[in-house]
């Protein structure tokens, strides 16, 4: 397992992005899915998120490594075994705090690494459409990128020697404006900007094609249910 006192290697930081990618732990994840997703199925809908997140992410050409801040110990294996790096949540303090330390920690092993926040649940996300939202982010020192709703934020950009200054939840949008960074306006990135917390936003994923972990989790939840319906009811 990458933990995160390991120290990095290829730290140019000219050279790709690290990414930061919180993940609270999942027993508490996606509440507000509880209209399509019971709390048995929550959980494990929550690290299939994160794991087609980070997966798509770690593909990315403009991506040079990723770390996953979390708590968790399943979805620490599991996403170590990926590929991600480890950084445990030691402020304990909060989605922010959490993601200022993640960057901290991302440049203590490669001092003055481009760090973008990738939220955690993209389980729709294409690698190509990430690799053109940091492609636009490095022009600015610090960029973010607002989800499908156009309230929320998906992602954060700080450039090499930029504080990453995160201002995440609820109305993030307003305050990433508020505070100087620039809103990324491209069009044809929906799979960035596609997070899930509600029904509506999983149906939403799911037009766009989620990755192999989520699509597996939803058809084994369907073959659950088909299974516990009574011989000759209604399907």
């Amino acid at each position: 397992m990458h933990m995160d006192d390991e120290r990095a290697t290829n730290c140019d930081p000219t050279d790709r992005w690290s990414l930061v990618v919180p993940l609270k732990r999942l027993a508490e994840a996606k509440s507000r899915l509880a209209a399509a997703a019971d709390d048995s199925l929550r959980p494990h809908l929550a690290l299939a998120f994160a794991e087609d997140t980070v997966a798509a992410a770690l593909a990315c050409p403009s991506v040079r490594n990723v770390a996953v801040v979390t708590d968790d110990p399943a979805a620490s294996f599991r996403l170590a075994a990926l590929g991600a790096r480890i950084v445990p949540d030691t402020p304990s303090a909060g989605l922010n705090a959490a993601l200022t330390h993640g960057a901290e920690e991302v440049r203590r092993l490669c001092p003055g690494a481009a760090v973008a926040v990738l939220n955690a649940d993209l389980p729709a996300l294409r690698p190509q459409e990430l690799a053109r939202v940091l492609a636009y982010a490095s022009g600015f020192p610090r960029a973010f990128l607002t989800d499908r709703a156009g309230v929320g934020t998906t992602l954060l950009s700080a450039a090499a020697g930029t504080e990453l200054r995160p201002g995440f939840g609820g109305r993030s949008r307003r305050r990433h404006l508020a505070s100087g960074a620039v809103e990324i306006p491209l069009a044809g990135v929906d799979s960035v900007r596609q997070d899930v917390d509600t029904a509506e936003d999983l149906a939403a994923a799911l037009a766009l094609e989620v990755g192999p972990r989520t699509a597996e989790r939803l058809a084994m939840a369907d073959r659950d249910a088909d299974g516990a319906r009574p011989a000759g009811g209604v399907h």
